[in-house]
Parts: C-alpha cells; structure tokens; sequence
C-alpha cells in the first residue's frame, strides 16, 4: 500500500511499507514494525528536509486509509496555510522621500536632458556638416564637368576654325591658280590675234 503526504506546497512524497519494512521518501526511517509506522513518521518529521518543509503548518491530520498484513496505508494531511502570509493583500508602502533625494533626482534628470539634448544637437551638427560636404563636392564636380565641357568644345570649335581657314586657302590657291591659267590662255589668244592682224 501506498500514503500520500500533502505538504503545505503542492508537492508530494510518498511513504510505502511492504512487510516489516517502512521507507519515507525524505529519509529518517530505514526500517520498523509495521505495527508502528507513527514512530517512522516522526523521525521522517523530525528530519531537517521535512522540517523545513513543514515549518509553516501548524497542525496536520494522520488518516489510517487502509490495513492489512502485508502493509498499512496512511494519508498525512496538513493545515491549510495562512493565505495572509504567502500573498499580501497590498502592497508594501514606498519610503517617503527626503527633500534632498528628490532634488538629487531632478538634478540627475534634468542632467540627463541636457545630456541627451546636447547628444541631438551634435548629431544635428554633423548631419549639416555632412551635408555641406556633399553638396560642395557635387557642385566641384559639376564645375570640374563644365570646365571640361568648355574646354572640349573650345578644342572642338579652335579645330573647326583652323580646318575652315585651311580649307579656305586651299580654295583661294585654287582660285588664283585657275586665274593664272585664264590669264595666260587670254594673254595667248591676244598674243595669236596680234599676230594674225
């Protein structure tokens, strides 16, 4: 047979007695009479894992479930415990505050905020500050790309002018060769007609 102790916890340790012997699951008791298993369970109750345990209850109940000659069977049951004890109804009072304390932790805040103000306000300035940076560099690299746009095309405009001029005095030799030519056929035919006459 089996008895169940019920400890003012929810947890349970089980005593068995088979013959003459009688274990409690916390110690205390190696072996007894079977007629006699109250002196078992005083030592087990005596011990100091049991103790500990049943420190909080007053007063307990042993209820003899069952006996017969190969065993007895018993069920131990405590006192409810004091419901005041384990959960109070409200809760602790806070100390009172000295003026002193209470103005140490303004001061402690109000150092924070400035802290943390002054945090914001130099994360502000290098954001500015990285921004200025950006937008000088991208206005060089748009005067660095009009100085070379510039400089192409006035390349561009100084090689159309040179090929212009030495196209157009490749065409002026060519007019003035060919007015030799038509000078020197007129000044040929002159020349034949005066002679003819």
């Amino acid at each position: 047979m089996s008895a169940r102790l019920a400890w003012w916890s929810t947890e349970l340790a089980v005593i068995s007695t088979r013959g003459t012997q009688f274990k409690a699951s916390e110690g205390g008791c190696d072996s007894i009479s079977k007629d006699s298993p109250e002196l078992c369970f005083s030592k087990s109750v005596n011990s100091p894992a049991v103790h500990s345990k049943m420190a909080a209850a007053e007063e307990f109940l042993v209820k003899e479930l069952d006996k017969r000659a190969s065993g007895q069977a018993f069920e131990v049951i405590l006192a409810a415990s004091d419901p005041k004890g384990e959960f109070p109804l409200s809760p602790p009072k806070k100390k009172e505050m000295s003026l002193e304390e209470i103005q140490r932790k303004l001061d402690a805040a109000e150092e924070r905020r400035k802290n943390h103000e002054a945090e914001v306000l130099k994360h502000l300035a290098e954001k500015r500050e990285h921004e200025k940076e950006v937008l000088q560099k991208a206005m060089e690299e748009n005067n660095n790309f009009s100085k070379i746009a510039e400089e192409k095309l006035n390349q561009k405009m100084e090689a159309n002018k040179e090929n212009r001029t030495a196209l157009l005095a490749a065409m002026n030799d060519k007019f003035k060769e060919k007015d030799k030519k038509l000078e020197e056929v007129r000044k040929n035919k002159e020349t034949k007609e005066g002679t003819e006459d």
